[in-house]
């Protein structure tokens, strides 16, 4: 079963329920307000008669007495003895009672009931005089007219009711239409974007963006939007690791092959196929540490960690990285400590300050500082080195990426995944990196990392 004709069916239902509700609720109210009406008449009547009537010495109901009474049309009235003998009635052929079960009632007794084939709303009243009980009054009203008025109440009420209906089912089957149309347009298109196969396409905002159906295609289009990069993303990885493995396993063949030749085992060789070998593992090892990373899976020891120590620690190494191409200057260091993986955080600084080191050219200049802002850590690392183009910047965390205009590349400049690794770390930890540059005028990255205590 289909949506529409579910929701059609569901506000048929729906409205038939309602109508029927209505008009129970109007049948009642009606058949209570004439009910009382009538009550209201019959207890007029009885109490004129009761005034009129007359019990004589042997507490017998003297007929002459009511005689002259004129009732109201449709009325009907009977004065029973006590032992349940008719002594009059009006009209006279009425001779049946009007409620059986009233004569025998101590109490007035309002009752409606089925006499001499006629529906009748009876009253029943027993009286009495200071001799005792003299016998008892009962006056009955026809329900003919109330009845057929209420008969006719329920014809037209389901007359109505058969005419809504049929009128509102083909206008809810339009109006449902209407509202899922651009449902199937998404199905549609969805069904056309697995086919063929083309992420790039995007469902129009054929209604308005404030309802459902217009937040559900801004969701879709936006998971489109997502899949696409995501399997664009996909694409280039394979593509640069592809890349990445093809130049280190030629020089591997290529290396071997000319062993085989030689038929000897050449010492170069052996080592140029062992630094590829070695080139290979960092690769592995990075992919690997990024899949983790990605997938919230990063394993981080945290236990307090003292960045001032840490960066002494690392600058050593940089310095003899660096060798006699740049100055290293440590321009500000101040304590701080942070909770963190200390090996991890380590690996960020290496990270970012031989990436700088191999950025800067000939006579360079790197400068590190480390000071506290308010609850953070802050660590600059600038370089003085070509810096990067406003192009490449939005992209310089992603990974394999590596600006082709503002930065040379060249054989051992990495995989163009440490950036993304250190970002990775950083956040693990809390944290931001941000990247300022300027073509020709170096490049600046600020480590923002929250002092112990306060993330």
């Amino acid at each position: 079963m289909s949506l529409r004709l579910r929701f059609t069916l569901f506000y048929t239902l729906l409205l038939i329920g309602v109508l029927l509700l209505f008009t129970s609720v109007v049948y009642g109210l009606v058949h209570l307000s004439l009910i009382n009406q009538i009550d209201q008449t019959i207890f007029q009547q009885a109490t004129l008669l009761l005034n009129e009537l007359r019990v004589n010495s042997v507490n017998q109901v003297d007929q002459r007495s009511i005689a002259d009474f004129a009732p109201h049309h449709d009325i009907i009235y009977q004065v029973w003895d006590t032992n349940a003998q008719l002594q009059i009635a009006s009209p006279p052929s009425w001779r049946e009672t009007l409620d059986g079960v009233g004569l025998r009632s101590n109490q007035p007794r309002y009752n409606s009931t089925y006499a001499s084939g006629s529906h009748v709303r009876v009253l029943s009243i027993p009286f009495q005089t200071t001799r005792g009980p003299a016998g008892v009054l009962q006056v009955g009203y026809r329900l003919s007219l109330a009845d057929f008025t209420l008969q006719t109440l329920i014809i037209l009420f389901v007359s109505m009711s058969l005419l809504a209906v049929a009128l509102a089912t083909p206008a809810i089957w339009a109006l449902t239409g209407r509202i899922l149309s651009p449902l199937q347009t998404v199905t549609h298109i969805a069904s056309n974007i697995i086919r063929v196969d083309d992420l790039q396409r995007r469902i129009p905002a054929t209604t308005s963006t404030n309802d459902e159906v217009g937040q559900l295609i801004i969701a879709f289009n936006q998971t489109l939007e997502r899949m696409e990069k995501l399997l664009n993303a996909q694409r280039r990885f394979l593509t640069d690791v592809s890349h990445e493995l093809r130049t280190p396993l030629t020089v591997i063949k290529g290396n071997i092959g000319l062993m085989l030749q030689m038929q000897s085992a050449d010492q170069e060789a052996l080592e140029s196929i062992n630094s590829e070998v070695d080139r290979l593992n960092r690769l592995v090892g990075d992919l690997l540490l990024l899949a983790q990373a990605e997938s919230g899976k990063l394993p981080l020891d945290m236990r307090p960690v003292d960045m001032d120590t840490l960066l002494l620690e690392v600058l050593p190494q940089m310095r003899s990285l660096a060798g006699d191409k740049l100055n290293i200057h440590l321009a500000e260091i101040d304590q701080a400590q942070v909770m963190g993986d200390g090996d991890r955080l380590k690996q960020v600084l290496i990270n970012i300050i031989s990436n700088a080191i191999f950025f800067t050219p000939q006579g360079g200049k790197v400068t590190i500082s480390m000071r506290k802002v308010a609850n953070q850590v802050q660590i600059t690392i600038s370089d003085t080195g070509p810096g990067i183009s406003a192009e490449d910047l939005p992209h310089i965390f992603e990974r394999f990426y590596r600006g082709e205009k503002s930065r040379t590349r060249a054989h051992g400049s990495g995989f163009g995944l440490g950036l993304a690794i250190a970002n990775w770390i950083v956040r693990g930890h809390r944290g931001t990196i941000e990247v300022s540059s300027y073509p020709g005028k170096g490049t600046t990255f600020c480590i923002w990392l929250p002092l112990k205590g306060e993330n």
